[in-house]
């Protein structure tokens, strides 16, 4: 006969040190605090406010709860026809299943934030002091406009646990007590602790790091990043592609037979990786047919008018035309290569991103389930009049169940072909080949190209990838690109925990 498990129903808050936030302590230093000015953060907090849904998954709770505060746009659907942070969508820097076993680290949560498309300041303890981090409470408690999260050890609080995150929902100034959200709400509440002692909480060395804790700074960036490209670490090559980029380029630069701007392109594409077109991605519109009709919402319209904006840049930028060149010079275009990508055609390309539509709205994009395009169709859709925008359709079968799925492309002036030639498979109406090897190109490390022997080449070379000169839509898809390459390399070394300070642009 099997017993039953009693299992754990919360823990009693020690108090002191901690003082719970629905108290009547708590509640006198709430009124104070809102009385004061410095529970403004606190509001958008609480609306978002969440438990975290495995025992290891405080810095993805955490991380969520503040994204969706600062109203973050994911660019992706969480369920239905909603785009929402959760946990779930939180593994661009590392696999759920390694987090929900060991949790996350510091510096994995600070990559999770950049990735998100968050501005992020992070601190360890050895890198901030306990007024500066006071005066960063005090800023975010006084507006909405930026959230904390602490990466504290429960010990200090004389807790039960180790290593926990957390939002701080507020400050009281009186007292110097803080507001810990506490996301794990099955085990404490909300409470408030001394500011010092939190410090002393996040002084900590973190065992698996042999680093100290601390506090991650974040808010809204003045724009979404990654409107049009984005990288991915979701197909398992990605540590072979970052290592080759980051790595093995610099070295191949540096050749005696590199003379000119063509044959810098050619040493770089020809030696690309397999399974280089699932590194980089362009970001597109997917919606469920049923979600959609023949018009497009407003904020449809100014997304696919921004991504349009980004593309018409990248073509216009003078390191375009060396790769055109390059490309129409070579039959790339005809032999499946990296730099061209396999998928040319736009049948091909329906059916690849209606499939991937369809894992995105589901839930289960890169899961091992298996989604079949049944059929496809390119339209052209205009509507009250607007400049024509290309609709990719598709059904799209996994199992028993079907779904129809539609990809609004954005479309651009320019009437080539992935390599640069006469438009026969492609018209033009997506980020193809020639587009994207320009804008990761651009993404390298400025440093990337110093080991260029001729002086000339290499101050072409460094005029053409200069980001100070591209438009500013340009400028900063470019740049989160650079961030988001640095951030990869960092995790393929599994130094993401160390120099969080470093600049990454």
């Amino acid at each position: 006969m099997k017993m039953a498990m009693a299992g754990l129903y919360k823990r009693v808050l020690p108090s002191p040190p901690a003082v719970d936030f629905a108290s009547s302590d708590g509640k006198q230093l709430f009124i104070e605090a809102i009385q004061n000015g410095t529970m403004e953060g606190f509001y958008r907090l609480i609306s978002y406010f969440q438990t975290q849904s495995e025992p290891a998954y405080c810095g993805l709770a955490s991380l969520s709860m503040v994204l969706n505060a600062l109203a973050i746009d994911p660019g992706r659907k969480w369920k239905g026809p909603w785009r929402w942070f959760d946990e779930s969508m939180l593994d661009c820097c590392e696999p759920l299943e390694k987090v929900k076993e060991k949790g996350i680290s510091f510096g994995k949560l600070v990559c999770l934030a950049h990735c998100a498309g968050a501005k992020v300041e992070a601190f360890r303890t050895n890198q901030s002091s306990l007024d500066d981090f006071r005066k960063f409470v005090v800023r975010c408690s006084t507006s909405d406009e930026c959230h904390i999260i602490s990466s504290y050890h429960r010990s200090i609080f004389k807790q039960t646990g180790t290593g926990h995150f957390s939002p701080i929902g507020g400050y009281h100034a009186g007292s110097d007590m803080a507001l810990i959200l506490d996301v794990a709400r099955f085990k404490y509440p909300p409470h408030w602790v001394p500011l010092k002692l939190l410090w002393e909480a996040m002084e900590n060395v973190d065992e698996a790091t042999g680093q100290r804790r601390g506090f991650l700074l974040i808010s809204r960036p003045h724009r979404d990043p990654g409107l049009l490209y984005t990288l991915s670490c979701k197909h398992e090559s990605w540590v072979k592609v970052a290592k080759y980029l980051m790595d093995d380029v610099p070295n191949l630069v540096k050749s005696d037979d590199v003379k000119d701007v063509q044959k810098v392109i050619s040493v770089v594409s020809s030696s690309l990786p397999s399974n280089f077109e699932e590194f980089i991605k362009w970001v597109a519109e997917v919606r469920r047919r049923e979600d959609g009709d023949q018009n497009l919402s407003l904020e449809e319209k100014g997304r696919l008018s921004l991504k349009e904006a980004v593309l018409k840049q990248v073509q216009e930028t003078g390191l375009f035309k060396h790769v055109v060149e390059f490309l129409s010079s070579v039959t790339l275009c005809c032999r499946n290569t990296p730099a061209s990508s396999h998928e040319n055609n736009l049948p091909d390309i329906a059916a690849t991103v209606c499939c991937q539509g369809a894992e995105l709205l589901s839930g289960k994009f890169g899961s091992p389930e298996r989604y079949c395009c049944r059929e496809t169709s390119i339209t052209s859709l205009k509507a009250n009049g607007d400049k024509p925008i290309t609709l990719v359709s598709g059904t799209v079968v996994n199992g028993r169940s079907e779904q129809g799925v539609d990809v609004l492309v954005p479309s651009c002036s320019n009437k080539l072909n992935c390599c640069g030639c006469s438009p026969t498979n492609c018209i033009g109406i997506y980020p193809a080949g020639n587009d994207v090897l320009t804008a990761l190109l651009l993404a390298l490390p400025p440093e990337t190209w110093h080991g260029i022997k001729d002086e000339k080449l290499l101050s072409e070379m460094s005029s053409l990838v200069s980001t100070e000169n591209l438009p500013i839509l340009l400028q900063e898809e470019v740049l989160h690109l650079r961030r988001q390459l640095h951030l990869l390399k960092k995790c393929q070394e599994n130094k993401v925990d160390d120099d969080l300070g470093e600049p990454l642009c």
